[in-house]
């Protein structure tokens, strides 16, 4: 396949999830090709960077996330779903902002239980207990209660999330710039799949489990329930699609943050997250090296 080809299918993977941020893209104050092309510098080298869209809308920040999702998908993959932010209010009062935030999630980000990685992994390397869902059919868009939503979810998969807040000291940030920089994507490490076969008895387990998040010496890190996020986790999905997003089969989507995201520094050598209440009690883990 030529390079031209091949460019042409990686927009052609952004479009589809990016349509309605390029749509407002007249309208809206989008960062610069230059300011993009800066950022991606810095993203790419690790290195602290200018925040995208300080001082913009949220409809600002959408544009320059779908701008910014170009130019990150020749080295991280296509976009392959959404990822809900500051889904507690805690993360909202920090941050400022009394709504969630959306980025995305891009394919080669996304590795499996046990992974290594390096320490250093981003400029401001963090680490949270997330969870994923995964999208079984576009009748999804019809729910309206986390028990409806479960019914068109195939499966579930925890989910460590290794965010990189990437900005430089000093550099503000707030809703609009981690909206801008897509939420701060980097890596993340997925579980085995957990059927969903009983939509109303796993909408149950996912608002009871507990999920804690420890270090590789078995300090507790965060530790809270499913209702942490936003309520019940399914809801991070009925906010994306309130907000804007048409969710398909196949999207993967991560529901947010249960507890605070922590420097890496403070789990040590690896951190594990355990989903106590899911079927199996299930824990995964990656290990940091130096």
């Amino acid at each position: 396949m030529s390079a031209i080809m091949k460019a042409a299918l990686v927009r052609a993977s952004i479009g589809a999830f990016a349509l309605g941020a390029f749509a407002d893209a007249a309208q809206a104050a989008c960062a610069t090709q230059p300011e993009i092309a800066q950022f991606v510098a810095s993203y790419l080298a690790r290195e602290p960077a200018a925040a995208l869209g300080a001082g913009g809308t949220m409809q600002d920040a959408l544009c320059t996330q779908a701008r910014l999702a170009q130019a990150l998908a020749p080295e991280l993959g296509p976009v392959v779903g959404y990822k809900a932010g500051l889904t507690s209010k805690p993360a909202q009062d920090r941050f400022g902002v009394t709504a969630p935030v959306r980025g995305l999630l891009y394919r080669d980000m996304l590795l499996h239980d046990g992974a290594s990685v390096p320490a250093d992994f981003g400029a401001v390397p963090m680490v949270e207990a997330d969870l994923l869902l995964i999208v079984a059919d576009d009748a999804i868009a019809g729910a309206t209660t986390p028990e409806q939503v479960l019914g068109h979810i195939s499966a579930i998969r925890p989910f460590i999330e290794l965010p990189d807040l990437v900005l430089a000291a000093g550099e503000p940030m707030t809703g609009v710039t981690l909206t801008a920089m897509g939420v701060g994507p980097r890596l993340g490490v997925m579980g085995d799949d957990i059927v969903v076969t009983d939509p109303a008895l796993m909408a149950q387990r996912l608002a009871d489990m507990t999920v804690t998040l420890t270090a590789a010496d078995g300090t507790v890190l965060s530790e809270a329930p499913g209702r942490a996020a936003l309520g019940h986790p399914a809801n991070a999905l009925l906010w994306l699609m309130s907000d804007g997003v048409t969710l398909k089969a196949g999207d993967i989507v991560s529901v947010g943050a249960f507890g605070p995201f922590v420097p890496v520094a403070s789990a040590g050598k690896g951190a594990t997250v355990r989903y106590s209440g899911l079927p199996g009690d299930p824990a995964i883990s990656v290990s940091f090296t130096r």
